[in-house]
């Protein structure tokens, strides 16, 4: 592609009679770089010696103009070489990207001093600018995230891309550090091909490789699967990444001091301190002594706990030689080993830098030969931010400050590190049982005890447990404590291992799925369950004011509203008559006034039904007038329908793109004995819950409680359902009550206007 570009620039160079002296066509960016993609941007500068300034701008709108008319994405510029210098000079991205210059066409030499003027400032500028050019990458990174961790990576401007190689070759050129070759060369190019391939697959300027796209990119490439071209992106952008984070370390440590007078006589002797096992710490590296071979028996283990502890990284040498030499822990792991891979996991955020130079050394697998099969293995939950393994590894630094606060902090460890073992590619569902003898297969390799074997496989089992029982299941039915109990084998030391697991995993899924709203109900039924278990009297959940709030519509009939102030927003609390259709009328009413509703929680104290919906509101300022609201659900409750007319219209609408959806609706047979309980999950849209409340109140079905949340546009819901006298619905109204729910969400139970 730069091949050709670069042969017709020549052409039209020569078409239009431009001077071979004094004056020149250079390239910068890709072209300069000859990395040219099917639609990347032409970057250009029309260089000159200032002798020919009357004549330069229409030498220029010669050139530019027939490249416009191509239809070219074009970038330029006019200028002199003192000009490159000035801007480079002031500019931190014109200066690295200048850096780059190179001729085309006309006077090769004025290009090539030049550049050897700008290679030369940013040399002796290295000292000023290096700061600013650290910062730029740290700020690039927060803001596009790791290409070797994202569902749909920028593999432009994201940590490990391209942007990223443009830094390592910023910093080579300054001579404070050299770059790596082997270890990038490769995995840049792949990428490189990856962008070719997003190109032509999309039709236009794309570098992030969206979901919709990566299927026919991996096609074009020659992927027998769109996850086998999504974990070598991975792989390659952890490449590149570790590479930028090793160069821009190096660059910091060789950047000369400011000068002290003085006239003492220094010796440029290597600084270190030793520390046990041959090990020696310099510049913030852990390394081996002179003595000490990377064949030694334990020492990337040992290396990599040292490393973690301190906060230090593993010198890049070293960690390269571990993964060539280091032997392989003998079956079952002496003690020492297992100690220092304990050491390693509990470094908390240091462990995460540590740990990824040990994986790509080969080591990890070395340990753990399970590990490949979730290696740069993608995620197909848009709640996760992280690919598998990373997410493992991030769950295990999580769960660090709750390490003093269980029995045993050892098993807590390991099960973060292999919770999500069994997401293979081509495994089911159901990760979490597929991964439990895996892991117990794991741990038992390591030399842990039976015992200890069978409380990993138990946590791992059930890791999901807790948050799905919590924020899916009614915490007052005996059911939903029952089957929490049996989750932790009726044990209170499991049920906090067990919590601090399901926190670490949320926590390190990302923000979505440890919101306020559901810590609070994982920890109320934990709670509520440790207390059980403990021969605790558990005190009821209600709180004070919910029953003042029913006791007022009690005395009177009217409705009441209260706004509360919740972590991440407000809340509603809604207290009326509890009446079928209820919960349809007040979702409508809400959905009517565009409430969004992230998350709903409902209950009935003494036939009135006192109902939390958790909006999307941040301030009260946003919400209608409360006084409004009140009066509104007075004409619901009276029979008056017409407030709901604006949803029943926009339901109509919804009903085509509704059916687009594949909602999956299932009775949870074990989850109550004394109402069906059916959960719903659907993609969320304005009225959902309107439409799902009024179908069943239309089949005369009640809703004793419900339990509403939305994680990343989906929608999860389930309700307990009762029939009209309160009595449990035989199998035959159950099945019923799943058949109009999946109607319902799929549209086509819209009340007509």
């Amino acid at each position: 592609m730069s091949e050709s570009v670069e042969r017709a620039l020549v052409e039209l160079y020569a078409e239009v009679g431009a001077p071979t002296a004094g004056v020149a066509l250079a390239a910068v960016g890709s072209l300069g770089r000859r990395e040219l993609g099917p639609r990347s941007d032409i970057d250009l500068v029309l260089l000159h010696d200032g002798t020919r300034r009357r004549d330069i701008n229409a030498l220029a709108e010669s050139l530019w103009y027939p490249l416009w008319d191509s239809r070219i994405r074009l970038d330029y510029s006019v200028r002199t070489a003192q000009e490159c210098i000035a801007v480079a000079a002031h500019e931190l991205s014109a200066g690295v990207g200048l850096l780059d210059l190179r001729a085309i066409a006309g006077d090769a030499e004025l290009v090539a001093g030049t550049r050897s003027a700008l290679l030369a400032g940013w040399r002796n500028g290295a000292r000023k600018r290096l700061p600013e050019l650290l910062t730029s990458i740290d700020e690039r990174s927060a803001q596009y995230g790791d290409a070797a961790y994202l569902l749909e990576p920028d593999l432009k401007e994201a940590r490990g891309g391209f942007r990223d190689m443009t830094m390592l070759r910023a910093l080579a050129a300054t001579w404070l550090t050299d770059r790596p070759h082997d270890s990038v060369r490769q995995p840049y190019q792949r990428l490189l091909d990856v962008r070719d391939g997003l190109h032509l697959s999309s039709g236009r300027t794309l570098d992030r490789l969206l979901a919709a796209e990566a299927p026919e990119v991996a096609r074009l490439l020659g992927y027998a699967a769109v996850d086998d071209l999504r974990r070598e992106v991975s792989l390659d952008a952890r490449r590149i990444g570790h590479a930028v984070d090793l160069t821009v370390r190096a660059a910091r440590q060789v950047l000369p001091p400011k000068r002290v007078m003085s006239f003492a006589r220094k010796e440029r002797k290597p600084v270190y301190s030793r520390a046990e096992h041959g090990l020696i710490i310099h510049l913030g590296e852990v390394g081996l002594d002179r003595l000490t071979t990377p064949s030694t028996p334990l020492i990337d283990l040992r290396a990599g706990a040292l490393a973690s502890q301190r906060g230090l990284v593993l010198s890049p040498v070293t960690a390269a030689n571990l993964g060539e030499h280091a032997p392989t822990p003998p079956t079952p792991w002496p003690v020492e080993a297992r100690e220092a891979l304990l050491q390693l996991l509990a470094g908390g955020q240091h462990l995460i830098p540590v740990w990824e130079a040990l994986e790509l050394a080969g080591c990890v697998s070395r340990w753990i030969p399970q590990w490949e099969a979730i290696r740069a293995q993608p995620q197909h939950n848009p709640i996760h931010r992280h690919t598998v393994d990373r997410h493992s590894i991030q769950a295990v630094a999580e769960a660090a400050p709750a390490l003093t606060q269980v029995e045993r902090p050892d098993v807590l460890l390991l099960a973060c590190l292999l919770h999500d073992i069994g997401k293979q590619p081509g495994a089911g569902a159901d990760h979490a049982e597929l991964g439990a003898p895996i892991a117990r297969q794991v741990v038992e390799a390591m030399g842990l005890p039976s015992r200890d074997a069978d409380l990993v496989e138990r946590l791992v089992r059930h890791h999901l447990t807790l948050a799905e029982l919590a924020t899916r299941r009614d915490h007052a039915d005996p059911a939903t404590s029952e089957a929490l109990v049996e989750a932790v084998d009726g044990r209170a030391e499991v049920l906090r291992l067990l919590r601090r697991l399901t926190e670490a995993d949320a926590r390190a899924a990302g923000p979505s799925a440890w919101s306020p709203w559901r810590a609070q109900l994982i920890n109320a039924l934990a709670d509520r369950v440790e207390s059980r278990l403990a021969g605790e009297e558990h005190t009821p959940d209600t709180k004070s004011a919910d029953v003042g709030l029913a006791r007022s519509v009690r005395l009177d009939g009217q409705p009441r509203i209260r706004l509360e102030s919740a972590p991440g927003g407000i809340q509603l609390v809604i207290a009326a008559q509890d009446r079928l259709g209820l919960f349809s009328d007040t979702a409508g009413l809400l959905a009517a006034h565009a409430i969004s509703v992230r998350s709903a929680a409902l209950s009935t104290i003494d036939g009135i039904g006192v109902n939390t919906w958790r909006v999307d509101k941040q301030l009260a300022a946003d919400l209608p007038d409360l006084a409004y609201l009140v009066k509104q659900l007075e004409r619901l409750q009276d029979g008056d329908p017409t407030v709901l007319a604006a949803v029943r219209r926009r339901e109509a609408r919804s009903g085509a793109d509704a059916a687009l959806s594949s909602p999956h609706v299932a009775l949870i047979e074990s989850a109550s004995d004394s109402a069906a309980v059916v959960e719903v999950r659907t993609t969320d849209r304005s009225g959902l819950l309107y439409a799902l409340g009024r179908a069943l109140s239309d089949r005369r079905l009640s809703i004793r409680s419900a339990h509403i949340s939305t994680l990343a546009g989906q929608a999860i819901d389930t309700f307990y359902l009762t029939e009209v006298d309160q009595s449990a619905p035989n199998p035959a109204r159950a099945r019923e009550a799943v058949q109009v729910l999946t109607e319902a969400a799929l549209g086509s139970a819209a009340q007509p206007v």
